[in-house]
Order: C-alpha cells, then structure tokens, then sequence
C-alpha cells in the first residue's frame, strides 16, 4: 500500500532529508587520497552527535553495523567503512539516511577521489543526470514507470547500464516504504503518480555490464565485471506546488 503524506509530515521528512545531505556534502570534504573509509563514519557519527537532532537510519536496519554506506569504485551499494584507503583516481559513494521525529530522509552522492579520468568524470556526470530525469518525470497524474523510464533512457543512451537488483522506494515513517521505484521501466505504466507520494529516487550505474555479486560481508554488492559504479539519490515529495526535492541544500 502507497502511504500519501500530508504537508506536516512532508516537512518532517524535508528536515531528515536536509540534514542527510548536509551530512554528505560536509563528509564530501574529508574525501582525499589517504583516508580510510572508517574514518568518514567517524566523522559521521562525530557531527550526529554534535548536531543532536537527528539518528542514523541504517545502523541496526536488517543488521547492518554503521551509519554510512561507503562504495568505492566497482561497489554498487552497501559499502561498509572499513580499512581501505582511499587512491587518488578512486570514485566514492556515500548513502546516508536520517531520522528526524520518526521521519526518514535518504541521499547518496558520488564523490571523486583527487584527479579522476575523463570516463569516470562521465560516468558520474551522466547518473547525476539520469537522477534529474528522473525527478522531472515524478510529476502528479504521470505513472511511476515514468520515471523509471527516463533514467533507463538516459543511462542506456550514455553506452552505460542500470543496476537492475535494486530500486529507489517510497518513505516516510519506514525507511522503505512502497512503491518500489525501479532504475528501468516501461513508459505509461505502473501506479499513477498522486499528490502526497513521497519517493528515493537513486540511479545506480555501471560503466560495464549490470550484472552483480555480493562480498562475504553479506551486505556489499559490487559489479560483477570490476566496471566502475556510480550512485546519486535525492528523496522527493509530490506536493500541491508541484514536485519537490525535500534533499535540495
């Protein structure tokens, strides 16, 4: 069942939402060659506890041990900090979600490590775009496959590939919620898109093939080819002033 949100709780989940991307872009400037992964949870759990306002929505969800999803380059999703330290030329994926009066926002952004090649330069520019497509076809009356299919076209069109294993997905007072929100779909399909929905919306790509594997940690999914990955997600709201992104700074 598709939970539509009132205008009360869309702005609880802005502020969760706000926070979470704030959080990114603050860990954003710690991320240079040298650095161990475990330190940017750290430093994550560091300002949470300064800021004291919000909680971390995936430390303890099904398990998972941290606060922040760090992926680097191949690893799709569900990077754990760890020992790794960061390279000059690496790509990093940080996912965060918050907790704000019993309210969740979550974001990724895709972070490059010092001087990146010009291909991986693209590949992060072309799933940001594909994030922004998205986004524009979320729009009241539309179908939710709608969305789906304009970042499958724009990543597609880029010679690139959609993870297909895991979606975007409505939010709310859970961290996922219906409805799902596929990376690939038909145009003029799926559930109509009301006002009060309130999605995660997060292309993730590949420079190679889609397919993926999961590391021995049971958590960490990596492109099963060693192609680059990237992963861009903003939390939106389908409001009575059209449609919004909640995660904007």
């Amino acid at each position: 069942m598709i939970v539509l949100k009132g205008r009360e709780e869309i702005e609880k989940i802005r502020t969760a939402s706000k926070y979470a991307m704030e959080m990114l872009l603050y860990l954003g400037e710690f991320i240079r060659e040298g650095v161990k992964t475990i330190e940017l949870e750290r430093l994550c759990e560091e300002r949470m506890r300064s800021l004291k306002v919000i909680e971390p929505a995936f430390k303890g969800y099904n398990g998972y041990p941290f606060c922040l999803c760090v992926s680097v380059n191949e690893e799709v999703i569900h990077g754990m900090p760890g020992d790794y330290v960061l390279r000059e030329g690496d790509i990093v994926s940080l996912d965060f979600g918050a907790v704000y009066d019993g309210y969740y926002g979550d974001v990724a952004v895709t972070f490059p490590v010092g001087r990146i090649t010009e291909e991986k330069a693209r590949l992060l520019k072309v799933t940001e775009q594909a994030l922004r497509e998205g986004i524009e076809a979320a729009v009241e009356g539309g179908r939710l496959f709608d969305i789906s299919y304009s970042i499958q076209s724009c990543v597609e069109g880029a010679g690139y590939s959609v993870i297909r294993e895991f979606v975007g997905h409505g939010i709310g007072r859970e961290l996922h919620e219906e409805p799902q929100v596929p990376n690939y779909g038909k145009k003029g399909t799926g559930p109509r898109l009301k006002r009060g929905m309130v999605m995660a919306i997060e292309p993730m790509v590949s420079m190679g093939k889609s397919d993926i594997i999961i590391r021995e940690n049971g958590w960490t999914a990596a492109v099963r080819d060693g192609s680059v990955s990237a992963h861009f997600e903003h939390t939106i709201a389908i409001t009575d002033r059209g449609t919004e992104v909640l995660s904007q700074v």
